[in-house]
Formats: C-alpha cells, sequence, structure tokens
C-alpha cells in the first residue's frame, strides 16, 4: 500500500505595501539618516548641562565640608558667623542646582519633541512633515545668516521653537560680537567649555584667540604682562605653532609702524579674523 505524503501547500504571495504607506517607510529612513543633528543638539547640550552641574555640586559640596571641618573656636560669635556663611553658601549651591535643573528640564523637553518628530515620520501626514522640515530649514538658514529676528518670529508663529536651536546660534553671535569689539574672554570661556571636541577637530580657535589677546597687551604697551601671558598660555602650544609664536612675540621688539620688512605689514597686529568662522564647516562645532 502506498502512503500518501502530505506536501506543504504554498504560503500565500505577500500583498505588495501600499505606495503611500512604502513613501512614509521610506521617509523615517531618511529622516534617521538625514536629521541626525535634530536629535544631536539638544543630547549634547543636556550632557554638557549635567556634566557642569555635577562639577559644581563636587567643588560646592567639598569646600563646604572643608570649612565645616576648620570652623573657629576662638568664640561663639566667630562660629556663629562662620556657619552663617556656610548657610549662605550652601543656600548659594541649593540654587544654582535648581537652575540647572530646570535647564536639564528643557533640554530633556526638547529631545522628547525632536524624538516624537522623527515617530511621525511614519504614520504622519506627507504634507504637514514637509511643511514643518522646509520652516525649520528656513529658521536654521536665517540664523545661519545672521537674521535672528526673522528666524525667532518664524520659529514662533510656526509653533517650532522647539524643534529649532535658536539659544544655540544667540550664544554664537554673543561671542561673535564680543570678538568684532576685541574682547576674546566671552570667546576662551566658549574653548574651554569645548575643549575636548576643538582638541578632535585639530582647531586653532584658542590658538588664535591666545595669540590675539597677547597682542592686545603689547597695543597697550604692557610688556611685562604680555611676557608673563607668553609664559603660561603661549608656550605650551610650541611644539606645534612655533613659526606662528615667534612671528608674533617679535611685536614685543618691533612696532606696526616699523621698517623691518618681515613685520611692517600691520596685520601682524591683528592676528585673528573676526569674520572667520568659529568652528570649522565640517566639525560644525557649534551645532
Amino acid at each position: 500500500m502506498e502512503m500518501a505524503i502530505d506536501t506543504p501547500s504554498p504560503s500565500p504571495p505577500t500583498p505588495p505595501t501600499p505606495p503611500a504607506a512604502a513613501g512614509r517607510q521610506t521617509r523615517a529612513a531618511e529622516s534617521v539618516r538625514l536629521e541626525h543633528q535634530l536629535v544631536r543638539v539638544p543630547l549634547e547640550a543636556l550632557r554638557s548641562t549635567v556634566r557642569s552641574n555635577h562639577r559644581l555640586a563636587e567643588k560646592e559640596i567639598a569646600a563646604a565640608l572643608s570649612s565645616a571641618s576648620v570652623a573657629p573656636a576662638e568664640s561663639s560669635a566667630a562660629a556663629v558667623d562662620h556657619l552663617t556663611s556656610l548657610v549662605s553658601r550652601l543656600h548659594g549651591l541649593k540654587r544654582k542646582m535648581e537652575e540647572g535643573a530646570r535647564a536639564e528640564e528643557l533640554q530633556v523637553q526638547r529631545c522628547r519633541a525632536r524624538l516624537d518628530r522623527l515617530a511621525t515620520a511614519s504614520t504622519g501626514d506627507d504634507a504637514e512633515w514637509e511643511d514643518l522640515r522646509l520652516k525649520r530649514i528656513l529658521v536654521d538658514y536665517m540664523l545661519r545668516m545672521s537674521y535672528y529676528d526673522s528666524a525667532t518670529k518664524l520659529a514662533e508663529t510656526s509653533g517650532i521653537q522647539d524643534l529649532v536651536d535658536i539659544d544655540v546660534f544667540q550664544d554664537a553671535k554673543r561671542v561673535i560680537d564680543s570678538l568684532q569689539n576685541n574682547e576674546v574672554t566671552p570667546a576662551l570661556a566658549w574653548c574651554a567649555e569645548n575643549k575636548s571636541r576643538l582638541k578632535k577637530s585639530k582647531s586653532k580657535l584658542e590658538f588664535l584667540l591666545r595669540l590675539q589677546e597677547f597682542v592686545e597687551f603689547v597695543k597697550a604697551k604692557n610688556c611685562i604682562q604680555a611676557i608673563a601671558y607668553a609664559r603660561k598660555y603661549l608656550a605650551p602650544w610650541g611644539s606645534n605653532h612655533m613659526k606662528e609664536l615667534q612671528r608674533v612675540t617679535a611685536t614685543l621688539v618691533f612696532r606696526s609702524n616699523t621698517n623691518c620688512a618681515p613685520y611692517k605689514v600691520s596685520s601682524i597686529f591683528s592676528v585673528l579674523s573676526y569674520d572667520m568662522p568659529l568652528c570649522d564647516e565640517s566639525d560644525n562645532s557649534w551645532r
């Protein structure tokens, strides 16, 4: 007797994906690939704020503990004054930590809003998605072209404040404005906050700022302070930028009106071009 062998019936063909759904899936993939900056900026800002708050708390708490351990024993009045000062310092720390917590919450809100926005790439309305993306691009373009008021107005009327980075560009504007006024302190503070990223991108921005500050001392005929500044801040750059250092430190001897050909060009007294970008375009450090 022959046994019948059951053969599995072929599975029904998978129905083709509707064109609209396929388009949304493609758009979602493109969004993840092309719009990583949308989430990257607030995430990096959040990471920076958390680190700053952590360092501040560690520093202040260590100082408070150290102060409490050496309380004066001369008199009760001195002890009371010491403790009052300590309590005041702790109140100040509490206020700063509350401000830091609010900043963290704002950045978390932005991260959440942007993740929610990306999540609608495969489910939302195509026209609405493209319209909002266009407005975001316009705001970004206006900010990069220094049309801050127009960018802010467009973001407010479109309700996309959490999807654009106006505050980042405003911080950059404050630094640029200070540079145009020959003030390098805000830019150096920005360099300190972004030291690891600048080092990774091999940026010379901090070096140029240090050179400019040195030149400002020379222009003010404060040579003693210029020499002290060079020893403290310029000497560490000597291994990689010795030629530039030698040329700029020569301003201690040769003035801008010198007849010595190599140093006759007055541009040496303006090391940093204040119209230069504060980061490499490929690195996009401001973002």
